[in-house]
């Protein structure tokens, strides 16, 4: 899949960040897993993806100079730094007013990221969704990482795990990203949260009533968009770098994959 720009976000919650102290770095996307940091892992995933124009949002100098180093040496994909803000939300909207659509956002720690699971995801978004989530179905994560602690969505199909991928697949999408934007405005007023969300529906959601699918239509309906949620084929796909037991795991896991002969994601 080409002809689509990526955006990585790489910024900061404010404080120490646990995985940053444990790998003795300055930002936890220059720790290291199998002799790559997280940084050059997730664009080298994304180039081989088909990315065309790669954004790392970041106000970190090291991040920075470390994504500098990358565009120099990136070949054809062009690598830029977009300044990260307070909030993720923020940061997606400002990227994707710089970008544009279609625009895939992703995280600094997916430290596992593979190529062939964006472009799965990418081939499985329906054709008139103007914005997807990647998650997985907890069968699948358990199976591939037993020992992983998730979050888990609770739903009446299932329970399922993020996979820190989105598709902004059209310009439509910007609303669902200012609905975002809202919620984090009032992450500290749950009855506002309520109120924008819909509490017809968050009341059917506690209540185990809703699927994956009616649920991320009926948010994407909240904002005006049509909405997809993309089942995850790769159970790995749930994992990233939060803490620093999950370092340990995502090396482990990439130490057992270079044993088996598989290439590392940047293909290095």
């Amino acid at each position: 899949m080409s002809g689509f720009s990526a955006l990585v976000l790489a910024g900061s919650r404010g404080g120490p960040d646990p995985v940053a102290q444990a790998a003795g770095v300055s930002h936890k996307g220059l720790a290291t897993v199998g002799g790559e940091t997280l940084l050059a892992r997730v664009v080298g995933a994304l180039m081989l993806a088909g990315a065309e124009r790669i954004a790392v949002s970041t106000s970190d100098p090291e991040i920075e100079a470390a994504a500098v180093a990358m565009a120099s040496a990136g070949g054809a994909v062009f690598i830029e730094l977009l300044p990260a803000t307070g909030s993720p939300s923020q940061s997606v909207a400002d990227a994707f007013a710089a970008l544009g659509a279609p625009l895939l956002v992703t995280t600094v720690d997916h430290a596992l990221l593979q190529a062939e699971w964006v472009a799965q995801f990418l081939a499985d978004t329906p054709t008139d969704a103007d914005i997807a989530a990647l998650l997985a179905p907890e069968a699948i994560v358990r199976a591939d990482v037993p020992d992983t602690q998730r979050t888990w969505l609770k739903l009446r199909d299932g329970r399922y795990s993020g996979c820190n991928l989105f598709y902004l697949a059209s310009g439509r999408a910007v609303r669902a990203v200012e609905l975002w934007r809202t919620v984090e405005r009032h992450r500290k007023q749950p009855w506002k949260i309520a109120a924008v969300l819909g509490i017809d529906m968050l009341a059917q959601y506690l209540a185990g009533r809703l699927t994956l699918d009616e649920a991320i239509a009926r948010l994407g309906a909240r904002a005006g968009v049509t909405a997809a949620a993309v089942r995850s084929r790769y159970g790995l796909a749930a994992v990233d770098v939060d803490k620093p037991a999950d370092l340990q795991l995502v090396r482990r896991i990439a130490a057992a994959q270079a044993a088996a002969g598989r290439p590392p994601a940047s293909g290095g």
